[in-house]
């Protein structure tokens, strides 16, 4: 099934996307798409559920972010061979972590802010997956149990911030609206291959980005299993795996968002993504 949140900022409701592309409203069943309900519980409850019982939302409304107050909000740096060699940078032997402050989260549609005084910042068409059970120390083989859906994210980075500003990349990946999540989760019984997902990313039409998640070096299982180990995971946590090559940091010469621009996004199955950069 797909989940979503519809309405304007602050006011979102939870809601269902049904096979004809309505927003049926869930508000009834939970009161949010949140820690507390995303979990497999609810996903039996509304799989229960009379889909035509339920009321419509306007199609023509905004969509928020398919989660609310996630307590993580975790990335994982160069996970794509490409992507580490044209940094020239070396693969990793195991995955890097980093968080992106859950302050960052915002709608799919809405506008990317450029910090004050950047001239660094950047895109990165991520595939994320979204926790919808407590995991603690799991193993690679039951890793995907812990997993609830997954989702569309731009992983967007002020390259300054990230590399230039100190030792940890945190700072240049958490700035407000740096964190687009959505348009909704696809809960993984309807993902089907998830390691083989094509993924790309436009700014003002032209394609800078073009990559399949069948690419990653660390795949999904084995992110899931290797952070369980270094923190508890909790139903909500979302993390993005990483992005194929084609970042503006790497280009000849390196190509930032400016503002004006128009980011399109998208990734097999997970919808798409469409922002307007705003300096």
């Amino acid at each position: 099934m797909k989940l979503t949140r519809i309405g304007n900022t602050g006011e979102e409701r939870p809601a269902l996307i049904d096979s004809d592309g309505n927003y049926r409203d869930l508000s009834l069943i939970i009161e949010d798409l949140d820690p507390s309900t995303l979990n497999f519980e609810t996903i039996n409850k509304i799989s229960k559920t009379d889909v035509n019982s339920l009321s419509l939302l306007p199609k023509n409304s905004r969509i928020g972010a398919c989660v609310k107050n996630p307590s993580k909000f975790i990335g994982i740096g160069l996970n794509f061979k490409d992507h580490a060699l044209e940094q020239n940078l070396p693969i990793p032997k195991e995955p890097i972590i980093f968080s992106k402050f859950t302050s960052s989260v915002c709608g799919p549609n809405d506008e990317i802010q450029i910090p004050k005084g950047s001239n660094h910042t950047d895109w990165e068409v991520e595939l994320g997956f979204v926790m919808g059970k407590k995991a603690k120390q799991v193993s690679e083989e039951e890793a995907l149990d812990y997993v609830l859906g997954f989702v569309l994210v731009n992983d967007v980075s002020e390259r300054d911030f990230q590399k230039n500003r100190g030792l940890t990349w945190d700072k240049g990946k958490g700035f407000d609206t740096f964190g687009p999540i959505g348009p909704y989760i696809l809960t993984k019984d309807e993902i089907g291959n998830y390691q083989n997902l094509n993924m790309f990313l436009d700014v003002d039409g032209e394609r800078m980005q073009t990559g399949n998640s069948k690419e990653m070096i660390f795949d999904i299982k084995k992110l899931v299993s290797y952070m369980s180990y270094c923190m508890t995971l909790f139903p909500g946590d979302i993390c993005c795996t990483g992005t194929p090559p084609g970042v503006g940091e790497n280009m000849k010469p390196p190509r930032f968002l400016k503002g004006g621009e128009t980011i399109i996004l998208g990734i097999d199955k997970l919808g798409t993504q469409t922002h307007k950069v705003k300096k």
